[in-house]
């Protein structure tokens, strides 16, 4: 049977009043301080962004079940049939700000769904929440740290391939490149790759663009980053050098 968005959506921002001494507490009730900070983030209003060039027409939204995925997440859950052990908690939907869960089938939908430019649209939204934070921070001085990092699957799931894989031989992955800034431990941009790929693979381009994103944004920043020698290649050197960026 079909329900409505009146339905499936609800309207309730307000705080919860809870207390520690009702035993009537879920197992996921810390979730309550999420709800304050998803809030102030806008984090909702920033997901919807991302996907407004695509159908609109699904009752569960784009950006519904990518701030599913984010508090998915946080619990501490990886596969997406997981979210059968939450699926009728009322403070995680009260969080999502649904009435109704999703199932794994209309997750996996609308996945398959989005597209590059949403890809695209959703790290621009990652990169501005941690420009946000570095703005109030005020640092002079920045630290990007670019590494790889191998993930796991299982099966034939799509864009993996078989690489190096030093805990799980044989096993097919992913293997992107993460650039984390040092100073907060947050992950700035990502280069999505098969794990079948060399470190350095579109390293150089993925490291420069990260580079000027930050220039342009924060300009009186001194920039310095940190590689292995995985990644030690003329081109790489000579653009650094060239950049002005102190690197080792």
């Amino acid at each position: 049977m079909k329900s409505s968005k009146r339905e499936i959506q609800s309207r309730v921002h307000k705080m919860p009043q809870l207390t520690f001494v009702d035993q009537t507490l879920t197992s996921f009730a810390g979730l309550v301080i999420f709800q304050p900070l998803l809030s102030k983030l806008e984090l909702k209003k920033r997901l919807r962004s991302c996907f407004l060039h695509l159908n609109p027409g699904s009752i569960f939204g784009h950006h519904f079940i990518m701030l599913l995925l984010v508090v998915h997440l946080i619990l501490g859950f990886r596969r997406l049939r997981d979210v059968e052990y939450y699926k009728d908690d009322p403070l995680v939907k009260r969080i999502l700000g649904l009435n109704k869960m999703p199932d794994v089938a209309t997750i996996s939908r609308a996945l398959a769904d989005a597209d590059a430019l949403s890809v695209a649209k959703a790290r621009e939204v990652c990169r501005s929440l941690v420009l946000e934070r570095l703005r109030k921070l005020g640092l002079a001085r920045l630290t990007l740290d670019f590494d790889g990092s191998v993930l796991s699957t299982q099966k034939q799931a799509e864009g993996t391939a078989v690489g190096f894989n030093k805990k799980k031989k044989g096993a097919r992955s992913y293997y992107p490149l993460f650039c984390t800034l040092a100073q907060t431990g947050q992950v700035f941009d990502f280069h999505h790759r098969p794990g079948n790929v060399h470190d350095s693979n579109g390293a150089c381009r993925f490291i420069m663009d990260c580079i000027a994103i930050l220039r342009q944004e924060m300009p009186w920043l001194t920039i310095e980053a940190r590689l292995d020698s995985a990644f030690f290649s003329d081109e790489i050197v000579t653009s650094l050098d060239a950049a002005g960026v102190k690197f080792t």
